[in-house]
């Protein structure tokens, strides 16, 4: 016999050793583990208080792992569904602005970083100041999303809800005018549109206000541009002091401008001109 031909059946030979070894200890463990749940089923049938205790701790376990993946859902769900973002992770001059506002409108930092930096995205898509918007939304609602005026301007800019219902319509209609992120997108939109019909920023204030075609505007487009100079210099990373505006208890529930109060009243056109938006 040559070489080869030793060498390929000691080969053979031990592939049929490791083989049987292997179905061996399979079928022992097999065994084994038949045995196991033999005298297990036994041992839960002869003693019902083995078995009730076994069932209570399985449940208890199920149902604390359950808890576990529904509460993780829960905070995830939440995280999405709050307008909120740690002012820590905002560039510098955005928590500036984020800061600064917090404390002069008493609102929290957390919703207002949020909107901070969602002005700032807004802002560049739409060539718009981002300051400007913010300013807006504070003279207009101090940062209230539920705000609403007596003619129905809503939410954080103030937008005539019935005027701009097609821009909603994006965001699942005339109710996302209370969803912050949705108003603020909206009405960034509206005053980039007045902005271009005026021509100039002040302009499109008055516009933006409905008051396009009276005299007085009740001061509000030198309101905006005053906040909006504060913002501009926060954002800088220049110290403004903060002339708090008066509490929720001695002000409206929600800021609106008078302009727009006397134009929804005494000027029939406001509705024409602001739908061509």
């Amino acid at each position: 016999m040559t070489a080869l031909g030793q060498i390929t059946r000691g080969l053979r030979t031990f592939a049929s050793d490791i083989a049987d070894g292997f179905f061996e200890i399979t079928h022992n463990g097999f065994a084994l583990l038949g045995l196991a749940v033999a005298f297990a089923v036994i041992t839960l049938t002869a003693r019902p208080d083995l078995r009730q205790t076994g069932e209570e701790k399985l449940m208890g376990w199920l149902q604390s792992r359950q808890e576990a993946v529904t509460g993780l859902q829960s905070e995830r769900e939440a995280r999405d569904r709050a307008t909120a973002a740690d002012p820590r992770d905002l560039p510098k001059s955005q928590a500036a602005v984020a800061y600064w506002l917090s404390r002069k409108y008493r609102v929290a930092p957390e919703p207002l970083s949020a909107l901070v930096a969602e002005a700032w995205d807004v802002g560049q898509r739409n060539r718009l100041d981002p300051t400007l918007i913010l300013a807006i939304m504070a003279i207009e609602s101090s940062f209230n999303p539920f705000a609403q005026s007596a003619v129905g301007a809503q939410g954080l800019m103030q937008v005539m809800t019935r005027v701009h219902s097609d821009k909603y319509q994006g965001f699942g209609g005339h109710l996302a005018a209370f969803d912050p992120v949705a108003n603020l997108r909206v009405g960034a939109k509206v005053l980039q549109d007045c902005i271009a019909k005026a021509g100039s920023i002040e302009g499109g204030l008055r516009f933006y206000v409905g008051a396009a075609n009276i005299e007085d505007d009740g001061g509000y487009a030198a309101k905006v541009l005053a906040e909006h100079s504060r913002l501009l210099q926060v954002a800088a990373g220049r110290n403004v002091p903060i002339l708090t505006p008066p509490s929720a208890a001695q002000a409206p529930a929600q800021p609106t401008a008078p302009a727009r109060e006397a134009a929804a009243s005494n000027n029939s056109e406001k509705v024409a001109l602001l739908s061509q938006s």
